[in-house]
Formats: C-alpha cells, structure tokens, sequence
C-alpha cells in the first residue's frame, strides 16, 4: 500500500517468536537488576527511578506521532547502551545505575508485550496490538 510517498506496511511479531522475544524481555530484567544488585546500589533508587522513562508517554498529549517517537526514544537500548558504555570508560556510577535502571524497564515492559510504538497509535506495537486496538 502506498501512502504520501511512504509504504504503510505494518507488521508485528507472531506466534513462538512474539514469546520468544517476552522471554527475551524477561532476561534483560533479570540480568539488569542481579547486575544492579551485586553493585550495592540502593533498592529505594531503583524504585524511585524506574518508571522515569514512561515520562515519554506524555508526547501522546501532542500526537500519536510525536508520542511513538518520544516513547521509541525512552524504551529503544540505544540509550541505556550508551550510558553503560560510558561508565566503562569513566569512572562514573551514575551512569552505570542509570543504565541498569532504564534497562530494567525496558526488559520489563518488553516481557509484559509493550514494544517500540508505530506512529499510529499507542496500541500499535512490534510486538503487536495492544490495549483497546487488540480487541478492535
């Protein structure tokens, strides 16, 4: 299908691989948290900052456009990678605790079936439909 110059083709993940990628999530979140754990940080910071990244959800307010992006930016590795890159380079275990946070989320949501968003709709995810869409 083509649209404004752009393919509209949306897929999702199906069947054993949708659980593959869940139990995926599930690894990511335990991984980062024994990481998170055997580094004695405190478990009140970890609670506190958890949720931080669904802050993103308030791009929704805009447009779903502008929410997909700024919960792809707030839920992607790409940015929880860098700061754990960066904490093996410097001596700094702020950025290491902030990475295993924001990682911990991540796999958290990925194994509740919460993926990268598609500009559609916060119910449209690579992981599938969610919410009131999945229904729909």
């Amino acid at each position: 299908m083509h649209k404004k110059g752009r393919y509209n083709l949306m897929s999702y993940v199906e069947g054993k691989v949708k659980w593959v990628l869940r139990v995926e999530g599930l690894a990511i979140l335990l991984l980062s948290t024994c990481m998170y754990h055997f580094q004695n940080y405190g478990w009140e910071t970890f609670f506190i900052y958890f949720l931080v990244p669904d802050i993103s959800f308030l791009g929704y307010l805009i447009s779903d456009r502008i929410g997909a992006i700024a919960y792809n930016c707030a839920h992607s590795l790409i940015g929880p990678s860098l700061f754990l890159s960066l904490s093996l380079f410097v001596d700094n275990s702020i950025s290491q605790l902030i990475g295993l946070i924001w990682v911990a989320h991540i796999g958290f949501d990925r194994a509740l079936g919460y993926g990268l968003k598609y500009s559609k709709g916060f119910g449209y995810t690579h992981l599938g439909k969610i919410g009131k869409v999945k229904n729909a």
